[in-house]
């Protein structure tokens, strides 16, 4: 009786060693290779990805998000994410220490206030005013002596925007006074609001009333009359990818780039 007692005492004690080794080694495994893995993923990963912050003009919106998806697809590994703003909201974030890689403003003056935070900036494209007028043109809005009229509602950008400043350029040039109804912080507020029927006209780019053909007509500004905006794209200095930012300045440059900003009706710089 005793020895049988005994030898089933050691097979339950062999059986539980069994058992417990069995429970052991899986668990053993499973977190050597997570760890394994967790390191090597945040390696792969580190090394993978660069993710550059663009600062851009509301004005380019739909062409950089066009260009951003091209430029990654030739760069595989970088990621280009961009902040789009009127020009002096920009500027605002810029001076503010807002982390970034890289700007492209509307205009060179907003560029040249920022001199001690960017590198040395390129002009990438050029730009036209038209006034902007509901489909069909309902309230026949032919030049810029008619945005004068006081019966038209008339939105423009404020002038510390870029496109509000060189509407001013092109209606004091013309010796004309607008009393618009409200002075917007971009130029893609100003075209929403005509868009919407909150307006009846609004001077914007030509490229933002080319975004929206089946809702707003453009009426052209003679070249005589109208001003040519230019967009200077610039490193931030205190990018913390400073090749990579180089890199993606230096390609909006490129004949690709120029390609996909011309298509989307901007003039060559």
């Amino acid at each position: 009786m005793a020895t049988s007692l005994t030898t089933r005492s050691a097979r339950r004690r062999a059986l539980a060693a069994v058992v417990t080794a069995a429970v052991l080694i899986p668990l053993s495994a499973c977190g050597g290779g997570g760890e394994k893995e967790e390191g090597g993923g945040a390696s792969a990963g580190a090394e993978k990805n660069t993710r550059l912050t663009v600062l851009a003009a509301a004005s380019l919106t739909d062409v950089f998000e066009e260009a951003g998806k091209a430029y990654e697809k030739e760069h595989p590994g970088v990621e280009v994410d961009f902040s789009f703003a009127g020009s002096q909201e920009l500027a605002a974030q810029v001076k503010q220490g807002a982390p970034a890689d890289a700007l492209v403003t509307a205009d060179i003056k907003t560029m040249d206030g920022l001199a001690a935070e960017t590198g040395k900036p390129t002009v990438i494209a050029k730009n036209r005013l038209v006034i902007a007028v509901e489909e069909g043109n309902p309230k026949k809005v032919d030049s810029l002596k008619d945005l004068t009229d006081s019966d038209l509602k008339v939105v423009l950008a404020a002038e510390e925007v870029p496109v509000g400043r060189y509407g001013k350029q092109v209606l004091d040039a013309q010796k004309l006074t607008v009393k618009p109804v409200s002075q917007e912080v971009s130029v893609r507020a100003v075209l929403s609001k005509v868009e919407l029927g909150e307006a009846d006209a609004g001077l914007v780019y030509k490229t933002d009333a080319e975004t929206v053909p089946d809702k707003v007509d453009a009426v052209d500004i003679p070249d005589a009359q109208n001003a040519v905006a230019s967009y200077p794209a610039a490193t931030l200095k205190g990018s913390e990818n400073a090749e990579e930012a180089a890199d993606f300045v230096k390609w909006l440059s490129s004949d690709e780039a120029r390609v996909l900003l011309r298509k989307a009706g901007f003039q060559q710089p």
